[in-house]
């Protein structure tokens, strides 16, 4: 089959048809990355002869991947397509970890911990490091900076620059400790994932050799991304064929605060540099503003995007008397876009630095009524973009929980959050007994629940919830070897009666339904990945359900409907819309007022880059002159960034008057 590369542009089929060694491709704004990508893999394929399974591609979220893979199939035959390696990082680290982790201490059926389960074990860590009973104020913040440190491939002993001797070794025992812990429970986190990747590769050459010999063409989306311990994995994976393409954009670096560092793009050494400056979405204006804008940073790629789509509308920018009268004008001007270029509610976001601008917004949506297609005035219709995840809410917590015992019976803190769930009698009296003697013995709790019938210390009540407990996952376990997923998870719901305990323990007649629809969502994506998966396994499915807070059967809610979107700027980053109007355009909220304490003004600007290339043919920059700051009205300046805008390239306009 030949590839067409007649459609690409020269600086795009230079990046595609360059395949041996290390090539950085620095692909500004809407300049077609995700298309150059999968056009060099189809390329390798049927144009050099590469085995699919040879190709590993590298990403951050499941649907960046699956977009790709997509794209990759209407290209090539899709058989060859789906034996192309494409994940996100963690993923890939997952599926290396589950074939190797024996090496490492661990078993391949380990656990995949989320933030809250590493947050109770590091503050019972805590309590047992300070001899302290009882409750202690949370170390969120401490996790914060050993979650740095595993990012840069540190070991807890190399951890400092708290700017306390006591912080950093307090810091440093519950790193270790937490590390311990991990592997006696069988259990991993996030970013021990890629921790022990790297561990792997370094300590096993033999291992590396395999998946070295195996992947011979690694190419990366999003470089600008990566953390220390990512770039590390993806040099060990080529440091035999050199082969490493990594694509991304310096100037839309904006995820420092979790462990990106731009400096891996900037300093990508040896390497052929191809640079991607043609925008495929912008107007002329918008670009040469953000342009304009992002030459002030000092350590970047020099590039400049332009456009064949012409100069277009000028930017509009307007102050307003108070946020609340900028909300109100915001509105004013959509309804006036929409209505003079036939624009859906849908082709409209309202893009801002903090999730607390967003309630004025929604007043002011809520408050303005529009004919509907069905004759009626109803508010104009919107769609928050963020908010819980999915699997942050307690309902679906719990049969997690009751999954990852199911799967791994080590997990203590899977154990801790269920064995009273629904109430079956096993109080903290009875809980603090079995704790203890799981520390003190260096047990796991799993084993001392099997002893605890004969228990002298432990009441009846307890005896008997605990048997139970070990029945049901008995029961659901022997479920499982006979017969789907699925039907193991509804058996498991029905002998929990866990719709009663929902009953029992809200009131609400519509929380209740709303909580009975997450149960009945969650049944369905387990059926779904049992559709779509030849040979399906509980640890694959609640591993791939986990990782990245982004799964295939999850809803993406900003697609969906016709309405309005607001989202905070790093939420936007990787969409466009037809129109974007940027409020709080003020200087202590962009650049946030920290930034210029932790000298992060560069990327700030970067952010505010990222916000404004979202647009595709109008952009309005709006502030409020007086904004409530700690409850007081407080006076505001324009974000220096605005001044970076040249004057022929906008028009100001009255905060009342949409033109």
């Amino acid at each position: 089959m030949m590839i067409d590369l007649t459609q690409l542009n020269q600086a795009q089929r230079e990046a595609v048809t360059t395949v041996d060694g290390r090539l950085l491709i620095l692909a500004g704004a809407g300049s077609g990355k995700t298309k150059v990508l999968t056009l060099r893999m189809a390329y390798l394929i049927e144009m050099l002869s590469c085995p699919p399974d040879a190709i590993l591609g590298l990403t951050f979220t499941n649907k960046a991947a699956s977009e790709m893979r997509a794209r990759l199939a209407a290209l090539i035959d899709a058989r060859k397509a789906k034996k192309v390696q494409l994940s996100t990082f963690h993923s890939f680290c997952m599926y290396v970890l589950r074939k190797e982790a024996q090496h490492l201490g661990y078993t391949g059926e380990f656990t995949l911990y989320d933030r809250q389960d590493v947050l109770r074990l590091a503050n019972s860590i805590a309590r047992d490091i300070l001899e302290h009973e009882g409750e202690l104020p949370s170390i969120a913040k401490t996790l914060e900076v050993i979650a740095l440190a595993k990012n840069k491939g540190l070991q807890a002993a190399e951890i400092s620059g708290s700017g306390s001797k006591w912080h950093d070794s307090f810091t440093q025992e519950v790193a270790k400790r937490l590390s311990d812990s991990l592997r006696a429970y069988n259990a991993c986190d996030f970013d021990h994932l890629l921790y022990l990747t790297a561990e792997l590769f370094e300590k096993k050459p033999e291992v590396l050799k395999r998946y070295q010999e195996r992947f011979r063409y690694v190419m990366i989306d999003e470089y600008q991304d990566t953390n220390p311990i990512q770039a590390r994995i993806a040099d060990l994976l080529t440091k035999r064929s050199n082969n490493l393409c990594v694509v991304g954009d310096d100037d839309q670096s904006i995820y420092s605060w979790r462990g990106a560092d731009v400096a891996n793009i900037l300093r990508f050494d040896s390497a052929k540099v191809v640079k991607l400056e043609q925008n495929f979405r912008s107007t002329n204006t918008i670009l040469k503003a953000a342009n304009n804008m992002i030459c002030k940073n000092a350590t970047r790629h020099k590039k400049e995007l332009w456009s064949n789509k012409g100069d277009g509308a000028l930017i509009e920018v307007f102050f307003a008397p108070s946020e609340a009268l900028e909300a109100e004008a915001v509105v004013s001007r959509l309804l006036k876009h929409k209505e003079r270029h036939g624009f859906r509610f849908g082709d409209f976001a309202i893009l801002y630095r903090s999730n607390a601008l967003s309630r004025p917004l929604e007043s002011a949506l809520m408050r303005q009524s529009v004919l509907c297609e069905d004759k009626r005035y109803r508010s104009i219709p919107y769609q928050v973009y963020g908010g819980d995840d999915f699997y942050e809410h307690k309902e679906i917590k719990d049969l997690v929980a009751y999954l990852r015992v199911i799967a791994n019976p080590l997990d203590h803190e899977a154990i801790l959050r269920v064995i009273n769930y629904p109430r079956r009698g096993v109080g903290e009296q009875a809980l603090d007994i079995m704790t203890c003697r799981h520390r003190s013995e260096n047990r796991p709790l799993w084993e001392v629940l099997q002893e605890v019938a004969t228990d002298e210390q432990v009441s009846e009540r307890a005896k008997n919830g605990v048997k139970h407990f070990i029945q049901l996952i008995n029961s659901i376990k022997e479920l499982l070897l006979q017969g789907s997923l699925s039907f193991a998870l509804e058996q498991l719901i029905e002998k929990l009666n866990f719709k009663k305990a929902i009953f029992e323990e809200v009131k609400s007649d519509a929380m209740r339904k709303w909580k009975l629809e997450n149960i009945t969502e969650f049944i369905a994506s387990m059926k779904d990945y049992e559709a779509r998966t030849e040979t399906s396994s509980l640890k694959d499915f609640l591993a791939g359900a986990m990782l990245d807070g982004d799964t295939s059967w999850k809803k993406d809610k900003h697609d969906e409907g016709d309405h309005v979107h607001l989202m905070t700027f790093h939420s936007a980053k990787g969409l466009e819309f037809p129109v974007c109007f940027l409020v709080g355009c003020e200087d202590h909220l962009i650049p946030h007022e920290r930034s210029l304490k932790e000298g992060t003004l560069e990327e700030e600007r970067r952010l505010m880059y990222v916000a404004m290339t979202r647009a595709k043919e109008h952009l309005s920059l709006s502030m409020a002159t007086v904004r409530k700051r700690m409850g007081s009205d407080s006076p505001s300046l324009p974000s220096r960034f605005l001044f970076d805008i040249p004057k022929e390239l906008f028009h100001t306009t009255r905060w009342d008057i949409s033109n």
